[in-house]
């Protein structure tokens, strides 16, 4: 028996319109080019017989209970025969006749080539194929987004026409369920370092007559979310970074008495802004090496070998360290303030040197406190599970 080469999978949720002719067009490519491959119908609860036209015109139908987008093709894939996989939708809008291109660069050593539907990189969408919201605002902005977030070097994150690898794919242990599950894909693949290329492709306008399964805000806002939930550097790290330099500076500055720059004066009220944006961003950047640290550990992120450090031994020894001289500062200072309010006999303070004094107290103590728990914090994703 000849072993199948490359499986074509199409998620379908009653596509009873247009499933036969992708699936046509498909078995016709194979033929054409001499390819030993299949055709494999995701069927996601098709209502309008999606999956009798589908066997008929030669698929193999796979039945997935799960509703979602990512379930479909995941179980298809799955179930797939082949040693690749080229996967599209099943509503006209991806030409099955440019398989052989894919399948080029998966013979020549790639692990996944996506397809990429933008002018700017030689691709081309006919007109009406995509709404002016997508093609100008949803999917250029959450591309850039994926390149600058993960370093990729793909043009067309959403792009559903794309083949790969089967067995580099199923590694990556992909999980989103819906919509997401294109990008979910894109950015394991990029972070474990595959080898990835794009074809330019066409995108068509869409045979259905009823309304897209995608829901333009909803989906958008899922696939941004699994971005920065899967890059805590920017997420957290660096705006708690720059909240926490900026804090700390303008700190530095205003603690022991006001600055004047022209005719604006900034005093007490710029000094507790100053601490909030300190405390606050210190907080958001311990949380992000706190996230980045648990995700290199138990493999959700790739990360480098002072991941594993940071919770084990002297980083986090130092944390708790630092943390208890910030927080004994902080009770000192704040002790110094109360004997200050004695010698006046506990009443009325000029507020601007009391006030300072109080403000500089509770910051250094609630930045120790901080610094002593996340310390600990770590050092339990360093124990033996």
């Amino acid at each position: 028996m000849n072993k199948i080469e490359i499986s074509v999978v199409m998620p379908c949720l009653n596509e009873a319109g247009t499933l036969e002719g992708c699936i046509r067009e498909a078995l016709e490519a194979l033929a054409k080019n001499g390819i030993k491959g299949e055709v494999v119908i995701a069927d996601n609860g098709s209502s309008d017989g999606s999956s009798d036209i589908a066997e008929k015109a030669g698929g193999r139908v796979v039945h997935v209970s799960q509703k979602g987008y990512g379930n479909a093709l995941k179980k298809g894939i799955d179930d797939a025969r082949g040693t690749f996989v080229l996967m599209g939708d099943a509503d006209g809008s991806y030409n099955f006749g440019e398989l052989p291109r894919f399948l080029e660069r998966l013979r020549q050593g790639d692990d996944l080539v996506m397809g990429c539907r933008f002018p700017r990189y030689g691709g081309h969408i006919d007109a009406g194929a995509m709404p002016w919201k997508h093609r100008w605002i949803g999917n250029p902005v959450l591309s850039a987004l994926g390149k600058l977030f993960f370093s990729s070097t793909v043009n067309d994150f959403h792009c559903g026409l794309r083949a790969f690898r089967r067995e580099k794919i199923i590694d990556l242990g992909l999980r989103t369920t819906g919509m997401e599950f294109a990008s979910e894909m894109v950015v394991k693949a990029t972070l474990q370092k595959l080898i990835i290329s794009q074809v330019a492709i066409t995108l068509r306008q869409d045979g259905r007559s009823r309304n897209p399964h995608l829901r333009s805000w909803r989906d958008g806002w899922r696939h941004l979310r699994f971005m920065l939930l899967y890059s805590p550097n920017w997420l957290f790290i660096l705006p708690g970074l720059i909240l926490t330099v900026i804090g700390a500076f303008g700190f530095a500055l205003l603690f022991t008495k006001p600055l004047k720059i022209g005719a604006i004066t900034f005093d007490l009220n710029s000094l507790l802004v100053c601490s909030v944006s300190m405390l606050t961003g210190f907080q958001v950047l311990s949380f992000g090496l706190f996230i980045k640290a648990y995700a290199v550990n138990i493999g959700l992120l790739p990360g480098k070998a002072y991941w594993h450090r940071i919770t084990n031994g002297y980083a986090v020894e130092w944390g708790i360290i630092i943390g208890l001289i910030l927080l004994i500062a902080g009770v000192a200072y704040l002790t110094h303030a109360v004997f200050y309010w004695k010698a006046a006999g506990f009443g009325p303070l000029p507020y601007q040197t009391s006030l300072r004094m109080v403000i500089l107290a509770t910051t250094l103590i609630a930045l120790g406190l901080q610094a002593f728990v996340y310390g600990f914090a770590l050092n339990i994703l360093g124990l033996e599970r």
